[in-house]
């Protein structure tokens, strides 16, 4: 029930108002000074408070610069006589939600009331919100504690509230953007904006667009101008995830950027200052693109100020109990199931998976053995399909050499099978060998492989 404050001297005008507001389902608190009113919203919190202008003492208008501070004020309603309307309006400069003019009319008193208790309940899930965001994104949030995830955190910890410039490092899913949240929401930049947007995603007509705007005219069909994702961060954080895959030309403008602290919309010949954090992803390794010329070595320099390299699921076995487990919760409350645990050997097989999806494959094979399960606990035959487990002895339940193996050698090795098997198209050898469209196609360019043609590993076939 929304709580309001009446304040007025007159006491039968806080009598009409009571009732009509009480009639109307509100919890209702009157005051006849504005000095007694500063004292129940103090007690109360009320949603809205609905004062009159001029008293005895203290007007509404003084009123408004004595309100409690906090996270949430309440929105306030100011009646008056028609003859002072100019001063009412005067309060709403200052602050006050709307006003009411004398004679008071109850269905005009009602209408105005509800359009602040909607314009508070709205705040107040605003606030909520972002709450929930800060508390999922602060650094303790973060599910894991193997050696290679402390670094990582340790890192985010002693750089999150400085301005410079990170650039993370790591595979695809195991988890860039969460860390780049963590770094923006455990920052003085938590309350404005966090802005992402995947470089490789955009077409490389549109990423300037994007991510610099534009103005009418400054290209065919430009009507309109439009703002780039740089001033929409504005005091915020600019997340640009796969910088790696940004064209040249476009690389130069971002280091631009960076050195000068300004942009420029196509089309304009106005430089605009900026105040904004970039963060940067990839999941190549830079120095190998510097060194074949696809990334400029100067912007290379300029975003790796400060470096975080996050591990592969597979480099962090002693997570994945920890992170299945978190995923179990998280999917129940979604789902409203009631899954209690996953079995023994379940956990093994996820334990001793290679995840070439990292974590957001770890993610989806427990959301969807949640959904498939028909018992309370998630067994091996709700997830075997899903990690393609072999039903007759194969590579996985080989003895391990003595004289170990050479990991990279053996990956590079599969993946030539899996290319050979599918006659050379991409997408066929990523499901064979159980990875995703984009994970496949970062390995084939880590060993320097390539497809039969560039169709092949369209996004129109990706699986």
């Amino acid at each position: 029930m929304s709580v309001i404050v009446v304040i007025d001297d007159e006491q039968r005008q806080r009598n009409i108002l009571k009732t009509i507001l009480q009639d109307t389902g509100y919890e209702v608190h009157t005051a006849s000074s504005a000095e007694e009113g500063l004292s129940i919203i103090e007690d109360v919190m009320p949603d809205v408070v609905i004062s009159d202008l001029k008293m005895g003492g203290m007007s509404g208008v003084q009123m408004l610069d004595h309100m409690p501070q906090g996270s949430v004020r309440p929105a306030v309603i100011i009646s008056t006589a028609f003859g002072t309307v100019s001063s009412a309006v005067e309060a709403m400069k200052k602050g006050a939600f709307d006003y009411l003019t004398k004679p008071l009319d109850k269905d005009v008193i009602v209408l105005t009331v509800a359009k602040a208790v909607e314009r508070m309940n709205l705040v107040k899930e605003n606030i909520r919100l972002k709450d929930e965001l800060f508390s999922r994104f602060r650094i303790e949030g973060i599910v894991g504690n193997s050696e290679g995830m402390m670094a990582a955190l340790d890192v985010v910890k002693k750089v999150a509230d400085t301005p410079v410039t990170i650039l993370i490092q790591g595979e695809s899913g195991t988890g860039k953007e969460l860390i780049a949240r963590a770094a923006h929401y455990n920052s003085q930049r938590k309350s404005a904006p966090f802005i992402a947007i995947n470089c490789a995603a955009i077409p490389e007509n549109l990423i300037e667009s994007e991510i610099f705007g534009y103005e009418p005219g400054a290209f065919t069909g430009a009507a309109h101008r439009k703002t780039g994702l740089f001033e929409a961060a504005a005091t915020g954080t600019l997340f640009l995830d796969e910088i790696g895959d940004l064209p040249m030309l476009t690389q130069t403008k971002i280091l631009r950027v960076l050195q000068d602290k300004e942009i420029r919309r196509l089309g304009s010949k106005e430089s605009i200052k900026i105040d904004v954090r970039v963060v940067a992803a990839t999941n190549k390794e830079l120095e190998k693109e510097v060194a074949a010329g696809r990334f400029r070595e100067d912007l290379y320099y300029r975003l790796k100020v400060v470096t975080i390299n996050l591990p592969a699921l597979r480099d962090r076995k002693e997570d994945i109990p920890v992170l299945a487990n978190f995923f179990l919760s998280k999917y129940n409350k979604e789902f409203g199931r009631r899954v209690k645990s996953i079995s023994d050997s379940a956990m093994k097989a996820l334990s001793g998976y290679y995840w070439p999806g990292n974590i957001r494959q770890l993610e989806s094979v427990i959301e969807r053995a949640i959904l498939m399960t028909d018992t309370d606990e998630i067994t091996l035959d709700d997830i075997k399909s899903e990690l393609r487990l072999p039903s007759e002895k194969s590579f996985v339940s080989m003895e391990l050499p003595d004289e170990g193996i050479n990991f990279e050698e053996l990956e590079k090795e599969l993946i030539k099978k899996a290319m050979g098997k599918s006659n050379n198209v991409a997408a066929k050898a990523a499901r064979l060998l159980g990875m995703s469209y984009k994970t496949f196609w970062y390995r084939l360019e880590k060993f320097g492989m390539h497809a039969s043609s560039k169709e092949d590993i369209s996004p129109d076939k990706r699986i």
